[in-house]
């Protein structure tokens, strides 16, 4: 983690990776919870994502971790369970930046 991150991502959010989609059911799986530092918003904008599908957000997070992508799910704060049982978001969105101060990661804007 670079030093501007560790002095300006002081919060914590899970995330779970979507893993796949039962063929049978349409149910998609997820990864075990992940938590990583974030700093978040809670913002209302409207934005088109990766399709070209426009959606209003509900949360926007910061963070240098570069595993999130679109499908994903993500909640603020430190959860052990499902991703539906800790009232988790998609990923709708991920905004890659570069990391001007440090230069060692670039930072991510993530928009559920």
């Amino acid at each position: 983690m670079s030093a501007s991150a560790a002095w300006s991502y002081t919060s914590r959010a899970t995330h779970w990776a979507l893993t796949g989609v039962d063929d049978w059911t349409g149910a998609k799986t997820y990864s075990a919870p992940d938590v990583f530092a974030c700093d978040y918003s809670a913002e209302s904008t409207r934005m088109t994502d990766g399709k070209g599908v426009e959606f209003t957000t509900r949360q926007i997070l910061y963070t240098e971790r570069s595993t999130v992508k679109q499908g994903d799910m993500v909640a603020i704060g430190e959860f052990a369970g499902s991703p539906q049982a800790a009232g988790a978001f998609e990923v709708r969105l991920v905004l890659r930046y570069a990391d001007t101060f440090d230069q060692l990661a670039d930072d991510f804007k993530v928009a559920t």
